[in-house]
């Protein structure tokens, strides 16, 4: 088992990294204010989960509480929300009730959110079943649920009292799924690491296979990243807003397209690429450093053409990103491979030239 520490003073906490972590009651028990919790799920993920992790919980005196809601990104919304609270008062949830994820990052979002609100802030954990719910939603804390108009704009910061990432649940994800975690793996290279992406050009193919040994490593590396940068910029007011590469084309690809219809992760990835060519019309990167980042995204089996909204429906959508300041739209672009920036100043001719050659078949 690998660990790595989120380091936030008194609200410091470990991710658990490693194959049978579901069956170490003994790594959840002490991290729980009652010997009381609510698990929060999905019907897939319960179906496989859910039933044997309660049960090793349970041996270990903790009485559970499961809490199904519907899956995927178009349920991340108030009515899932108010099933979880529904729950949680009907069999009256204390303040010491631990509220536990056991699902992807819509799950933890959606948990995580319930958690800070619910009588003002209970605790939780959060057990990513995704790769990318391992490498990035569920470290950091940032919980939240969908609006209509935007992706992730209603929520809070509330951070988890553990991260255990099992490393087996990984054998259970689709194909589409796997490679949605590998483009925020990816952007952790992108944006800070030249080795590590180095490393992810040489050892894609054996991350695609799923080969455990890689995914521990990749899964290591970017939650390491992630702890530096969040121990630095909790709530995102410098550092931490770099995470965000390509996230503001994706959300906008998320809504413009319907939520639900591309993965989270196959969005990062051709905005990504977006952002990358944005940056080579800048001067900031060459042409040879775009190709590389396309080929390893397609390697990764990841869209690399983002579709055609057309440049204004773009900028819309893109307008209600949450890093505009001063009714300005601030991109996080590339420097260069494993170096990024958040900028305003970029010409906007360049940002339209890019959204405009977005392809209608992608």
């Amino acid at each position: 088992m690998l660990t790595v520490r989120v380091e936030l003073g008194e609200r410091s906490y470990p991710i658990q990294i490693g194959g049978g972590l579901l069956k170490r009651p003994d790594l959840v028990v002490p991290h729980l204010a009652q010997k009381r919790v609510a698990i929060v799920t999905n019907p897939l993920v319960g179906g496989l989960y859910l039933a044997a992790f309660s049960a090793a919980l349970a041996d270990s005196g903790v009485a559970v509480l499961p809490i199904v809601v519907p899956d995927g990104e178009t349920h991340k919304n108030w009515e899932t929300l108010n099933r979880i609270f529904d729950q949680l008062l009907t069999h009256r949830a204390e303040r010491k009730t631990t509220l536990i994820a056991l699902g992807g990052g819509v799950i933890g979002d959606l948990t995580g959110f319930a958690a800070a609100s619910y009588l003002r802030g209970v605790p939780f954990i959060q057990v990513p079943t995704t790769l990318l719910a391992q490498v990035d939603s569920s470290v950091g804390g940032k919980t939240g649920i969908n609006h209509p108009l935007g992706k992730n704009m209603i929520g809070a910061f509330y951070q988890p009292r553990l991260v255990l990432a099992d490393i087996d649940t990984l054998t259970t994800l689709p194909d589409r799924e796997l490679a949605a975690g590998l483009a925020e793996v990816i952007k952790y290279g992108l944006i800070h690491d030249p080795a590590f992406f180095a490393w992810l050009e040489a050892n894609i193919a054996r991350l695609v296979a799923r080969d455990p040994d890689a995914l521990a490593h990749a899964v290591r590396r970017s939650c390491e990243i992630k702890a530096e940068i969040v121990g630095a910029d909790e709530r995102e007011s410098g550092v931490r807003a770099l995470l965000n590469l390509g996230h503001t084309f994706g959300h906008a690809i998320e809504a413009g397209l319907g939520f639900g219809t591309w993965l989270h992760g196959e969005a990062v990835a051709a905005g990504s690429v977006l952002a990358a060519r944005v940056s080579q019309s800048m001067g900031l990167v060459t042409a040879a450093d775009v190709a590389r980042v396309v080929a390893l995204f397609r390697r990764a089996k990841l869209p690399t053409e983002a579709p055609d909204l057309g440049v204004a429906r773009y900028l819309d959508l893109m307008g209600l990103d949450k890093k505009v300041e001063h009714g300005r739209l601030r991109l996080v672009l590339l420097e260069r491979i494993g170096s990024a920036v958040l900028t305003s100043e970029f010409p906007q001719e360049s940002l339209e030239s890019v959204l405009s050659g977005c392809s209608e078949h992608a």
